[in-house]
C-alpha cells in the first residue's frame, strides 16, 4: 500500500463511460492533472483516441497517454473496494448519496487500503440503472436546480478538487481514516458473483423468478452495497448459500426417490 500521504491519489482511478465527445475526454484529463490525478480509465470510448482530446488535454498528455480503454464497466471497477457512481437523477428505489465533499472524505478514507473508483456516465443520459447499482455509493453535485446540468469535464474537475483538498488536510492529520476494521472490504468483482450465487438460490427457493425478479434484487443490492461487505462476511454469506443450495438438492433427491418408491407398490394382496 502507499506509504505517502499523496500517494493514495495513485489508488483513485476515473471512469469515464461510453463518452461521446473524444474533447471532454481531453477535458478530464486537464481537470485530473490540474488537482494532482493521473489514473483514467475509459469504458468504451465512441471516439479515441482522437486530435481533439489531445488537444483539450493541453499538457495532460500524460494522462491520456497512460489511460486504459477497456470494453465494460465491470473491467473498470472490478478490482475496486469502493465504487462511487454520479448521478443527476432521482431513483424509484433511492441509493445511498453523497456531495462531492462527503465522498471525498471516504475516499481519502479508504483509498490507502484498497482501489477506489469514480465513476462519470455519458453527457446526455449518465449512468443507467444497472451501471449505478454496481456502484457501493452515489454522488450528486448540488447545482443550481433552474439550470443543473454540467460539462463532463467540469463535474470531474469539481470531484478533483474536493479530493485534492481532502488530500491535503489528510496530509495535515485532519482527514478522515479507514485503518480500524480486520478485513479489506470485497470488491465489485466478489460482489457480483455473490449476486448471481444469491439470485439462483432465491430462484431455487421459488422466493423470486428468473424471468421477473421485480425489485427483490435491485433492493438486496442496495442492503449488501450500503453494508459494504468485508470479504470474511462475504465468504460466511457465501457459504450459507451453497450449504442452502446442497440441503435443497440432497431433499428433492429423496422426494424423487420417495415417489419412485411408491409408485412400484401396489396394494397387499391376503
Amino acid at each position: 500500500m502507499p506509504d505517502k500521504t499523496e500517494d493514495w491519489f495513485q489508488q483513485v482511478r476515473i471512469v469515464l463511460v461510453n463518452t461521446k465527445a473524444s474533447g471532454n475526454i481531453g477535458g478530464a484529463a486537464r481537470a485530473m492533472k490540474n488537482m494532482g490525478l493521473s489514473n483514467l480509465w475509459l469504458v468504451e470510448p465512441r471516439e479515441y483516441p482522437s486530435a481533439e482530446a489531445t488537444w483539450r488535454a493541453s499538457n495532460a498528455t500524460d494522462v491520456l497517454d497512460g489511460a486504459q480503454v477497456v470494453a465494460t464497466l465491470a473491467e473498470a471497477i472490478g478490482d475496486c473496494g469502493l465504487v462511487i457512481g454520479t448521478s443527476a437523477r432521482g431513483r424509484s428505489i433511492p441509493w445511498p448519496i453523497k456531495t462531492p465533499r462527503e465522498a471525498a472524505g471516504q475516499v481519502a478514507a479508504e483509498a490507502r487500503q484498497h482501489k477506489v473508483a469514480i465513476v462519470f456516465g455519458r453527457e446526455d443520459r449518465g449512468l443507467t440503472n444497472e451501471e449505478l447499482q454496481a456502484c457501493n455509493l452515489h454522488l450528486h453535485i448540488p447545482a443550481n436546480e433552474d439550470y443543473s446540468s454540467l460539462n463532463l469535464a467540469t463535474a470531474v474537475q469539481v470531484i478533483c478538487y474536493e479530493l485534492r483538498m481532502m488530500m491535503l488536510e489528510q496530509r495535515d492529520g485532519k482527514a478522515p481514516h479507514f485503518d480500524d476494521w480486520d478485513q479489506p472490504p470485497a470488491n465489485s468483482n466478489e460482489l457480483e458473483h455473490y449476486y448471481t450465487h444469491l439470485q439462483e438460490t432465491l430462484e431455487r427457493l421459488d422466493f423470486i423468478t428468473h424471468d421477473n425478479p421485480r425489485q427483490t434484487m435491485t433492493r438486496l443490492r442496495r442492503l449488501f452495497n450500503r453494508a459494504r461487505l468485508d470479504q470474511m462476511e462475504l465468504n460466511i454469506l457465501r457459504g450459507i448459500l451453497t450449504a442452502t443450495q446442497n440441503y435443497i438438492y440432497h431433499t428433492d433427491r429423496k422426494v424423487a426417490a420417495l415417489k419412485a418408491g411408491g409408485e412400484g407398490d401396489g396394494p397387499e394382496k391376503h
